[in-house]
């Protein structure tokens, strides 16, 4: 299912999401103009899960020790091609702004940050010797999409849903359309453990993405969800900064 628009209004323009698409973007443009050095790129400054356990020592002597702190983060503007960017940006465009909206400027920053290193941490767990770098921002947005839900369940979101051959654009409640999104990368995680099948996609990031953002939000639901009443006509919780 692929989410179109949702129902929200914001009340406020989403600047920080607004700013971390187009950083997205301008990154990845950066990555095209690089042309055959983007691999070296990115194994240079990506987050490799081996480099902090075979491969440590040698990482350290090649990269230095301070590339090892701020890797998490740089991976979480690196992407590997233009359907892996213009999905995750698609996602965060739909999402973002109401979460933005609800949290406040810059604990969303903050949120989207911690997000997208709780996501690199899980998948790191699950694969610690693992030589392929971990990049996209899929982890902080799962992260997001999580929040969402918390805050929106009722939310309707135009979604294209694959039937047969063809796209309907229907309008699916987020209680319908995130959950699945979730349950689609616990399968997906699944089979990877489970029949060793690399597909080249970290869906534990996803669902450790998913699970923090979630969990944020429900055990600080009094601060920032709304009142139970149309969600265009209810009061922000959030900071006002």
């Amino acid at each position: 299912m692929i989410p179109l628009r949702d129902d929200i209004q914001h009340r406020r323009f989403p600047y920080v999401n607004v700013a971390i698409i187009a950083l997205n973007i301008g990154v990845f443009i950066f990555e095209l103009m690089m042309g055959d050095r983007v691999t070296r790129m990115l194994l240079a400054n990506a987050f490799v899960p081996a480099d902090y356990t075979i491969h440590l020592t040698r990482s350290i002597a090649h990269f230095g020790f301070f590339r090892l702190l701020y890797a998490p983060f740089v991976s979480m503007f690196l992407h590997g091609g233009f359907i892996h960017i213009a999905g995750n940006m698609l996602f965060l465009f739909v999402f973002g702004d109401n979460v933005e909206d609800r949290l406040g400027h810059i604990r969303y920053l903050v949120f989207y940050l911690l997000c997208g290193l709780i996501a690199t941490f899980v998948q790191f767990i699950f694969d610690p010797v693992s030589e392929a770098a971990i990049i996209g921002a899929s982890g902080a947005i799962a992260g997001v999409l999580g929040a969402y839900l918390v805050l929106f369940p009722k939310a309707r979101i135009l979604t294209l849903v694959p039937i047969v051959i063809i796209f309907w654009a229907m309008r699916l409640p987020a209680l319908v359309v995130l959950p699945f999104w979730f349950v689609v990368q616990l399968f997906n995680g699944w089979t990877a453990i489970t029949t060793a099948f690399d597909s080249g996609v970290a869906w534990f990031a996803h669902i450790g993405g998913f699970a923090a953002g979630a969990a944020y939000l429900w055990f600080n639901r009094k601060r920032f969800r709304s009142i139970k009443d149309h969600p265009d006509k209810i009061e922000v919780f959030g900071d006002n900064d």
